[in-house]
């Protein structure tokens, strides 16, 4: 059952957030009108905007594959070339930072922090930081998801719409959260998903106009970027068989490991975060630079092993084969390389590599579990691929529907649904239980204490 918009000032919380202004929300139907007319106009917008951003960080991780490749044929130290790249793409990332402070990291904390009224609005000026930010650190290879760019570029974009619109305070905030979920049905051109994340993990509730918003925004926004990058899932997937019910507990065991797994990834992000910040003696640019430095010998040991992940999921989602220690290999490398990257100060997300690592540890696991149980993996493996993307999201983010709906959206599949919920509920059961917060609160309460 949805519920009224708040009319009145009401102590900052979670739940309703307080109100900045004397101006009241227009709950007319002409409000409500101009709200959905904002934000489909703000939908637009970041649609491009966001499609345009897909498609560089796309072409850059083509060429990325391919200068790594021409640069290990060159005769002598051909290697530092990759190496130098990347350390110079964190460098100018961190510049553009340094110009815009509030471009620094995934930005979805911060559009939390918005709406529960403990943050300004952002200005358009993030617009530019946070696109040109974030092509060059993605696109140099830091193992960053595009997702967080593209959510804090629509928070600025729907601030912008309302404030055009002659919004009241607390409609421009919750415009800005429904253009930023819009934003991340971009990222992923996961309509539903980018819905679901604005309900389910920034506002936490189910209000009319947030939702009229929220689905107006999602809906043209990736309609106007499919026209940029085609009308198409994110992954392509053969069709592949319902794993069987006997099954059922193996996929418990495993979404409660995974549970565990995303508790310990959501510490390693915030000991990094805190020991890079604690070296105050190094300046911030270069924290980025050695950080960049470190990422590049990542990718020329493989170039896999950086970057957000798309493709490595996507190969591991179309069934192709790697030994079980190579798929170790990137599974350790991304879980240490992701949390290193987000502590630099550039500006990109976190979700993206998560989805990565859901696929290769529910990759690893049918492995090992094949050592005991042979021919296993045979038919588990690309369910478990796609049932370890949702609940390590799930673990991790503690938005466990909008991450089972994002992998549906992603995979164009529900062959694994049963599976996928059975896995996600016990890992969310799990990160709860060892006492692990969701990885954006802890985010924000960091970011608010520095304030």
């Amino acid at each position: 059952m949805t519920s009224p918009e708040p009319t009145s000032p009401e102590p900052t919380s979670p739940e309703r957030p307080d109100r900045v202004g004397d101006d009241q929300p227009d709950d007319s139907m002409r409000g409500s009108v101009l709200i959905c007319v904002t934000a489909t106009l703000a939908g637009i917008v970041i649609g491009f905007v966001g499609g345009a951003f897909r498609w560089l960080l796309e072409a850059a991780g083509r060429l990325q594959l391919g200068f790594v490749e021409w640069a290990d044929r060159l005769p002598g130290p051909g290697w530092l070339i990759p190496v130098a790249t990347a350390a110079t793409g964190a460098t100018l990332a961190a510049l553009v930072v340094r110009w815009e402070p509030l471009a620094e990291g995934s930005g979805i904390q911060h559009v939390e922090a918005v709406y529960r009224g403990q943050a300004p609005p952002p200005q358009i000026r993030l617009l530019p930081a946070k696109f040109v930010g974030g092509v060059l650190a993605i696109g140099s290879g830091l193992v960053l998801g595009r997702e967080g760019p593209t959510v804090h570029m629509g928070a600025a974009i729907g601030a912008q719409a309302a404030r055009r619109a002659g919004l009241p305070d607390s409609e421009i905030r919750m415009m800005q959260t429904a253009v930023g979920g819009a934003g991340l049905a971009v990222a992923f051109n996961a309509p539903i998903g980018g819905t679901l994340f604005t309900l389910e993990e920034v506002t936490r509730s189910f209000r009319v106009k947030t939702v009229l918003a929220t689905i107006a925004a999602a809906a043209t926004a990736v309609g106007c970027a499919r026209l940029i990058l085609g009308n198409h899932p994110e992954f392509t997937l053969k069709p592949i068989a319902e794993p069987e019910l006997v099954w059922l507990p193996l996929f418990v065991v495993f979404g409660l490991l995974t549970g565990c797994l995303g508790a310990v990834y959501n510490k390693l992000v915030l000991w990094f975060l805190d020991h890079v910040t604690a070296a105050r003696r190094i300046p911030s640019v270069a924290k980025a630079t050695l950080i960049g430095a470190v990422i590049g010998v990542v990718m020329v040991i493989n170039p896999l092993a950086a970057g957000g992940g798309e493709l490595l999921s996507e190969m591991l989602l179309g069934g192709r084969q790697f030994a079980l220690s190579a798929i170790l290999g990137y599974l350790v490398m991304r879980f240490f390389a992701g949390p290193l990257s987000y502590a630099a100060p550039v500006a990109g997300g976190l979700f993206a590599p998560m989805l990565a690592l859901g696929a290769l540890w529910g990759v690893l696991f049918v492995g090992a579990f094949d050592l005991v149980w042979p021919g296993s993996a045979t038919t588990l493996a690309i369910p478990m691929a796609i049932v370890g993307m949702a609940s390590f999201f799930g673990a991790t983010v503690r938005a466990p529907v909008t991450g089972m709906v994002l992998v549906i959206e992603m995979t164009a599949s529900t062959s694994a649904i049963v599976p996928m919920l059975a896995a996600t509920a016990s890992a969310v059961l799990a990160a709860y239980l060892v006492g692990s917060p969701p990885i954006y609160d802890s985010l924000r309460e960091r970011s608010l204490s520095k304030t």
